[in-house]
């Protein structure tokens, strides 16, 4: 469990999706879907914690961005992980794999999509508000389950906004962290923990998170671009044949 965390955390910071690591091995080792679910948000809160040290000073530039995001995400949070604790699990089935493919999609052709908007103009007239309206959405998704939810909002934030890359990431594990704290908190109050399980994670992420931003700040833009592609990919492979 703790080089699972490991592996979860260093991939989260860099790029997300390691839930996909952490959840099935939970699975494996006898945990219900559910339990399963709040161990590994509890569990891997401090690697996310740990990821935002590790970004903190592309973080520090972004703080006020960070910030202003990290509102919806609180709400979309709260809303998400109240959803995992009423509704079943299969009705998010057939909406992950459609987000994650749009956030695939929304990566690769940034690059188009964004030199359009500068010729029409920087911002958008809905630019406002649809990167809040977003990532409370995409918050949402996050608090439910969590799985490839920064490789979505990674998409977003490279479509809607114009700045580096490395700095961006930084706020989407701003991001995503307050999303993971939120609906962990929220699990630790009215959810069962496997709290043995959850302490190997939240170890194990802990490094991890240190350990992945160190080598997610050095990685060239276009790599970097590659990479989140690729755990997109990674994901959809995971969601639809290994659900």
């Amino acid at each position: 469990m703790a080089l699972a965390g490991f592996l979860a955390g260093a991939i989260n910071a860099i790029v997300g999706s390691g839930s996909l690591i952490t959840f099935p091995t939970l699975l494996a080792v006898g945990l219900s879907p559910i339990t399963a679910n709040v161990t590994n948000t509890v569990g891997l809160v401090f690697g996310s914690m740990s990821a935002v040290v590790g970004y903190r000073r592309e973080v520090r530039r972004q703080s006020r961005r960070a910030l202003q995001l990290s509102l919806p995400a609180l709400f979309g949070a709260a809303l998400g992980a109240s959803l995992l604790l009423l509704l079943p699990q299969r009705v998010f089935g057939v909406v992950v794999p459609i987000l994650v493919s749009f956030a695939v999609l929304l990566v690769i052709l940034q690059p188009r999509i964004s030199a359009r908007l500068d010729r029409e103009g920087r911002p958008p007239p809905w630019g406002r508000y649809a990167l809040p309206i977003a990532v409370f959405l995409t918050a949402i998704y996050g608090g439910y389950f969590g799985a490839a939810q920064s490789v979505i909002l990674m998409g977003l934030l490279l479509v809607l906004l114009r700045d580096p890359i490395q700095e961006l990431n930084g706020v989407k594990n701003a991001v995503a962290g307050t999303t993971n704290l939120v609906a962990a908190v929220i699990f630790l109050a009215v959810a069962h923990v496997a709290w043995e399980a959850a302490g190997a994670i939240a170890v194990g992420s802990i490094v991890g998170g240190q350990a992945g931003s160190a080598v997610g700040r050095r990685l060239n833009p276009l790599f970097l671009r590659v990479v989140i592609v690729a755990a997109g990919v990674a994901a959809l492979v995971k969601l639809l044949l290994f659900p």
